[in-house]
């Protein structure tokens, strides 16, 4: 199966946004950069793109210019593995950029991101209706997720 790497189109941000995300993901690194030459689209010598993984997913981003700009209709979703980690990843990506809801968030760059815990669907898709739904409701009122609250509102009994 062929290799799939996301491109991330920036206006001359690439690569400060990559070396923010390197930053924040364990096991990641600046792969590459390339420069624009002489009578491309870009100025010579910018950087064109810059290659990246991050947590062993690569990335490209491109320096593109200001034609196009990021939209909720695509973002990254985060697995995290408990409260820790949606807080590190949380606070992390969302400095500089603005909270959203159910654990969306967009970063300084304008990039969507979803941080949420693996159990956030568990809880959302019980097999019990009453008890997915009071989850539900409970994720709808959050910016960043928060599990504990989540549980709570999923083991509330029915008044």
């Amino acid at each position: 199966m062929p290799k799939t790497v996301p491109c991330l189109w920036f206006d001359g941000q690439a690569e400060p946004a990559a070396a923010h995300y390197t930053a924040i993901f364990p096991a990641s690194e600046i792969l590459g950069v390339t420069h624009y030459g002489p009578g491309k689209h870009g100025v010579e010598g910018a950087v064109m793109t810059v290659s990246f993984s991050l947590d062993g997913q690569e990335f490209v981003g491109l320096n593109g210019g200001p034609q196009f700009s990021f939209t909720e209709a695509i973002s990254f979703q985060i697995l995290c593995a408990d409260q820790d980690e949606v807080d590190h990843y949380w606070n992390a990506l969302s400095d500089g950029g603005e909270e959203s809801q159910c654990g969306w968030l967009k970063d300084r760059f304008g990039v969507s991101w979803q941080v949420v815990r693996t159990v956030l669907s568990e809880l959302t898709q019980d097999p019990d209706p009453a008890r997915a739904q009071r989850a539900t409701q409970a994720m709808l009122g959050m910016a960043k997720i928060e599990i504990a609250e989540l549980q709570r509102a999923a083991d509330q009994a029915s008044a």
